[in-house]
């Protein structure tokens, strides 16, 4: 079966011709390794005191951008992170002094969580990013900080630059609106031990994204920090806490592994994705739940998800627990019979794109019928058409849609080198397990 790849060049114009698929396939694949684990594992490693070895680690660009801050704050590195290895030298809680500039790329993790540790410092710490990342808001992150004593300032806009004049992390209570991103309450939590005095951090309104806060907590613990309380109680860092050198193995990322159990929903046939389980620390293998409603056949094991089969039927479910699924999910959609309604996702309008409106704008190109809810969207299959896909330098945009091609004949993916903020290897991935497929 012949394969389509990306054109030679790099400018951001190049294109992904999706192979249609001519029947079911059969893979097996291990996903690189998660980026959520990847960068709390860098910032608890930063802080600790003694060098932690971390395995599995991602390499991507999301990755580099954090070492690359981290290391301007004086956190060192060794290692081979091609091959997932290094090892971080820790601080003890004691970043470099002086002013720095950091820029962030597209990085929301970096961002947050490095605006939480700069405090640990002394001296200016101006954080940027790149445009869309000046329209991502952060004005409940600055506000928590300065609750803090932590002098702290964000644009008129409430999005980045941030600038946080660092003097030590002091101690203390803070409310924390966490409607729009669980990051900022994971970054202060991460940022907590080693303060002057203990921390307690409440949620004030409704929490986003519930169990990478859960996913914070346990990777702190690996660290030897005990946070104690619940979102609904609020936090508790007391002041003696601190992190502890450790070796820490980082699982394959689940949102990535979506991707590639969501093609047998899409053609037939079976994947199975190695490293991940029911009982993984990140709540988006709760993705594969979704794919058992709507028909497929999916089997959990002690390090590994296999979903088989198709997906026949739309479901109404809320996905405010996995929303960078969403995405997925929505390409999936297409191919079902009914509807498919997703909820209680409002907050991905902050995301590296507007996740509900430019999602909509390009399922609709695709022939699908779609409707914008408050907080979600409502799917419907429509009559399928070829289509080139603007990703909005979205990553999650780019992997999800290329899937609809494996279905859908003449769909383009632009600028697919927006995958390497995650996942630089998906396309190699996805074509190996198109070779799978009968001729």
């Amino acid at each position: 079966m012949a394969m389509a790849g990306i054109k030679e060049g790099t400018d951001v114009d190049d294109r992904y011709a999706v192979s249609k698929c001519p029947g079911p396939v059969r893979a097996s694949l291990r996903p690189p390794g998660s980026k959520s684990l990847t960068n709390r594992a860098l910032v608890c490693a930063s802080l600790a005191d003694g060098d932690s070895r971390l395995s599995g680690v991602l390499d991507s660009e999301d990755t580099r951008v954090m070492l690359k801050c981290l290391g301007q704050l004086g956190v060192l590195h060794t290692g081979n992170l091609a091959e997932g290895e290094i090892t971080i030298r820790g601080t003890a809680g004691q970043l470099a002094p002086g002013d720095h500039d950091l820029f962030v790329e597209n990085s929301g993790t970096t961002m947050r969580f490095v605006a939480c540790l700069a405090p640990h410092g002394s001296g200016r710490i101006h954080l940027d990013g790149i445009p869309r990342m000046r329209e991502r808001p952060i004005r409940p992150l600055v506000d928590a900080l300065r609750q803090l004593g932590i002098q702290a300032t964000c644009s008129d806009t409430g999005c980045p630059p941030v600038i946080v004049q660092a003097d030590g992390f002091p101690g203390g209570q803070v409310a924390i609106d966490s409607s729009t991103s669980s990051q900022y309450l994971s970054g202060l939590l991460m940022a907590a031990p080693g303060a002057q005095g203990d921390v307690v951090l409440s949620v004030d309104g409704d929490l986003a994204s519930r169990p990478y806060l859960e996913m914070t907590v346990e990777v702190m613990k690996r660290f030897g920090v005990e946070v104690t309380g619940t979102p609904d109680e609020g936090y508790e860092v007391k002041m003696e806490e601190a992190y502890c050198a450790t070796d820490f193995f980082i699982e394959p990322d689940a949102s990535a592994a979506s991707y590639l159990l969501a093609i047998p929903a899409i053609v037939g046939g079976s994947v199975t994705v190695i490293g991940l389980s029911e009982s993984s620390l990140q709540g988006d293998v709760g993705f594969a739940h979704c794919l058992a409603r709507m028909g497929c056949e999916v089997e959990f094991g002690d390090d590994r998800i296999t979903v088989t089969g198709r997906a026949v039927r739309g479901i109404d479910v809320d996905m405010n627990e996995i929303s960078d699924t969403v995405q997925t999910l929505a390409a999936v959609s297409l191919f079902v019979q009914g509807e498919t309604v997703i909820r209680n996702v409002a907050h991905i309008r902050h995301k590296e794109t507007d996740r509900i409106g430019n999602l909509s704008t390009e399922l609709r190109k695709l022939g699908g019928g779609v409707e914008e809810t408050a907080d979600g969207l409502q799917i419907s299959p429509g009559t399928p058409t070829g289509a080139t896909i603007e990703t909005y330098n979205d990553h999650r945009m780019a992997m999800s849609l290329a899937l609809t091609g494996l279905k859908i004949e003449g769909v383009l993916i632009d600028n697919p080198r927006c995958c390497e903020k995650t996942y630089p290897g998906f396309f190699a991935d996805l074509e190996t397990i198109l070779a799978t497929a009968p001729p």
